[in-house]
């Protein structure tokens, strides 16, 4: 008597894409709502939204990599790089202005995330 309950997507109830959930919301859902995916628990965030996408047939488009990763990847460097030099400054109008650049590189690195 094991009936087959039919999930859809749309049941799901996303409030945002599967990408930018937390690993520990995706297997909320997925032990909540989709019981066909078993070791939920034991997964990582990227074989987690993997396997979703597997149970309704989604297919990735273009790999879904940013082009550009490098570019970011290189701000955030500039950034780390910034906040360790930013302890050793002295003059509290230098450090000001640390701080200004980091938050201009981290709003560039954002803009540059969400520009697909």
């Amino acid at each position: 008597m094991s009936e087959s309950i039919e999930i859809t997507f749309e049941s799901l109830g996303l409030t945002k894409p599967l990408d930018k959930m937390t690993a520990k919301e995706l297997r909320a859902m997925i032990v909540a709502k989709i019981p066909s995916i078993v070791g939920a628990s034991g997964m990582q965030k990227d074989e987690l939204v993997k396997a979703v996408k597997d149970v309704f047939g989604i297919v990735d488009e273009e790999g879904g990599v940013s082009p550009y990763k490098e570019q970011i990847g290189t701000l955030k460097k500039q950034i780390r790089d910034m906040r360790a030099s930013k302890g050793g400054v002295e003059a509290r109008q230098d450090r000001t202005q640390l701080r200004r650049k980091i938050n201009k590189l981290k709003k560039r690195t954002r803009r540059l995330a969400r520009a697909l």
